[in-house]
């Protein structure tokens, strides 16, 4: 028997295998995602970015119900990006199925102090499969819980694009491919607990500007200079959802870090078995 040379180098460790992304952003879905996005940021910051002298600002209690035709922008950019991306019959299992589990945890704490445990859900799926899958995903999900909680409404819009650029940042997260183990939750945590907080403020700018008379002293005021306005929405922040948006970030950090390996490996080897983007070929006899 020979034996190895004392200073033989060891054999290095075989590259980490690419992960499978089975949404991929085409040409026409990126344009018509920043298409949405700029019509959301748009309906989202209209307080801040109409002058007070505007006649947008008589019609603000219109806004909940014309912003509502975002729904249909929405669905048709769902529909590009499945149909772009050449999505197969397993990819569009897992995206139910992901989907199905997200609408379906959504209720389970029925957002009492903050608890929702689907927002660590989305961050995961998101991180794994990719921004396509992430907003794809994102958008269902809200769409599949209004439907199963009865939620739908003019805010439904509002909370798919939010809930879509949510789970479409954790895909673009950096290390997709290398970073793993304690460093990858450390990122997931820190990530879930600044965009909960994130999705929250994005959630009340859907509202503030339609309280009325309900809190004058942090409601939306349309004479008001952007300063003024600014500092109303950052009290009524802190007044009514600071410490909601304090329980979700704090239950999607727990979560991510005692399921979250368990619930990375599933997902990556799920995503490793279907083999989205494996073609099928026939070789000639």
């Amino acid at each position: 028997m020979t034996l190895p040379h004392p200073l033989t180098p060891p054999t290095p460790p075989p590259p980490p295998t690419p992960q499978v992304r089975p949404v991929r952003l085409g040409p026409r879905s990126v344009a018509a995602l920043a298409l949405v996005s700029a019509v959301g940021i748009v309906g989202f910051g209209w307080p801040f970015l109409a002058p007070p002298s505007s006649r947008l600002s008589a019609h603000a209690q219109d806004a909940p119900w014309l912003f509502a035709g975002l729904l249909v922008l929405l669905v048709a950019v769902v529909a590009a990006t499945v149909a772009e991306s050449g999505l197969g019959p397993k990819a569009v299992a897992m995206l139910g199925v992901l989907a199905a589990t997200g609408a379906a945890l959504r209720p389970l704490g029925a957002g009492t102090a903050g608890i929702e445990p689907m927002f660590f859900l989305m961050v995961l799926s998101g991180r794994v499969l990719g921004p396509g899958f992430g907003f794809t995903l994102g958008s269902l999900t809200m769409f599949a819980s209004a439907l199963l909680t009865g939620g739908v409404g003019p805010w439904m819009p509002f909370q798919m694009l939010a809930m879509g650029w949510f789970t479409m940042g954790a895909g673009l997260l950096p290390g997709p491919d290398r970073l793993r183990g304690r460093g990858e939750l450390a990122l997931l945590a820190v990530y879930g607990f600044l965009a909960a907080f994130a999705y929250g403020t994005i959630m009340n700018l859907a509202g503030w500007p339609f309280m009325g008379a309900l809190a004058s002293g942090i409601a939306f005021d349309p004479q008001a200079a952007v300063p003024a306005n600014l500092a109303r929405f950052l009290a009524y922040c802190a007044a009514t959802s600071l410490g909601w948006d304090l329980g979700r970030a704090v239950v999607t950090v727990v979560l991510t870090l005692t399921l979250g390996p368990a619930v990375l490996r599933a997902l990556r080897r799920a995503t490793r078995r279907a083999a989205f983007e494996t073609a099928v070929t026939f070789e000639p006899h």
